[in-house]
């Protein structure tokens, strides 16, 4: 079993989450508290996917994160670079075009995508901001981005009793559910060691896009952030 190290080497992000594909889903909902699946329905609403338009599911895994795309009638590519998640999706959903691919070296041309949109998986890229102008790159012109990703919640008291139940209470509860535990000790350290909601607005800034704003649900523990490509 693979636990990768706060370098995000890709070689061991890519094989942690090969080990944890089988239950990853699974996991999610019993760590989450039953949250993940609301937290998926509000990226479905910030996407805004319509009929016929191109979506970019980057980091989709198993492609749970993508079906909502799909039920609107847009075309959704889910995306990742474990090839372990891309195998189980395949099997669960074999009709989406699953495709192989690194965030800082998307495989795909300019300007190519309505929407774009990443849960839960940039705090995983080596590179943040080269993931984020490759989202750009790949984005077409008045296209947007919608990242949901973890975040730092607004009410102190909380983010403390929060920050013991990452390092505390999620290990025991991933031994209990995770086929590979020492993945979301991990999970836990990128989580607490991640940009607050003003930087990352900052980077999404930076790597070009326009009118950047954040949501923030649950109280911050995650947080929506959307841009645009400028027309």
């Amino acid at each position: 079993m693979t636990r990768a190290s706060l370098d995000k080497q890709p070689h061991e992000v890519a094989s942690m989450f090969d080990d944890v594909a089988e239950r990853y889903d699974l996991t999610n909902d019993v760590l989450s508290l039953g949250q993940a699946r609301l937290w998926r329905k509000e990226v479905a609403r910030a996407v805004d996917a319509r009929p016929a338009q191109k979506v970019l599911d980057l980091a989709a895994g198993t492609a749970t994160s993508s079906l909502p795309f799909a039920r609107t009638g847009a075309y959704v590519v889910p995306c990742d670079f474990s090839l372990g998640m891309l195998r189980v999706g395949k099997q669960r959903h074999s009709w989406l075009p699953f495709t192989a691919g690194d965030a800082t070296r998307l495989p795909f041309k300019d300007d190519t995508f309505d929407a774009v949109t990443i849960s839960f998986g940039l705090r995983n890229v080596h590179d943040t901001d080269a993931a984020l102008r490759e989202l750009h790159r790949v984005t077409r012109p008045g296209g947007r981005v919608v990242i949901c990703e973890f975040s730092h919640p607004t009410w102190a008291p909380f983010r403390t009793v929060y920050t013991e139940y990452l390092m505390r209470a999620l290990p025991p509860v991933a031994r209990a559910v995770s086929s590979n535990p020492d993945a979301y000790v991990y999970l836990a350290e990128s989580i607490r060691a991640w940009p607050d909601q003003p930087a990352l607005a900052a980077r999404l800034g930076g790597a070009g896009w326009t009118k950047v704003a954040w949501r923030n649900l649950t109280g911050g523990v995650v947080a929506l952030h959307r841009g645009f490509k400028a027309g």
